[in-house]
């Protein structure tokens, strides 16, 4: 069933009046490979446009605020905690990213989750795109969400 269709076909905001209300975490994780002399430049804090994992992390909280904004029919949600961690993989020359975003509310923080991990890693993009033209971004997924009506689930 589309829950965004109301039974006439149309588009609409799924009301979650009759929910209750439960603390919400969703984990989100990708990765994005890079040069190996990008992937050292980031690591040591070097690049040219200052603190890359700094910058991807805030521009990641950002915007898992404002998905809501972003995303149609996702509800604008007020956030308890948003956190954005960086894994560096130096045989792969990968950063992987865990964005985990938590709620205590009526409906799920998985949008969040997810909006977060991919500002994330393509304000890594932005900045190192000079270095590294040749950088991809993979296997961006829901790691794993808990609370709400359908309970705890682990992608």
């Amino acid at each position: 069933m589309l829950t965004h269709f109301n039974k006439d076909g149309k588009a609409h905001m799924v009301d979650v009046t009759e929910k209750n209300s439960t603390e919400r975490v969703a984990v989100a994780v990708g990765k994005i490979k890079m040069s190996k002399e990008t992937f050292e430049t980031v690591a040591a804090g070097t690049a040219k446009k200052g603190d890359v994992l700094g910058v991807a992390r805030v521009a990641g909280i950002m915007a898992a605020k404002r998905t809501g904004d972003l995303i149609p029919m996702c509800h604008p949600l007020f956030l308890t905690g948003v956190n954005i961690d960086f894994t560096m993989d130096s045989n792969e020359n990968t950063i992987i990213c865990h964005a985990k975003v938590k709620t205590y509310g009526q409906t799920g923080v998985e949008m969040e989750a997810l909006t977060a991990l991919s500002t994330s890693l393509l304000t890594i993009y932005d900045m190192c795109k000079a270095m590294d033209k040749r950088m991809t971004i993979l296997d961006m997924h829901l790691e794993s969400k808990s609370g709400g009506k359908s309970g705890d689930f682990k992608y």
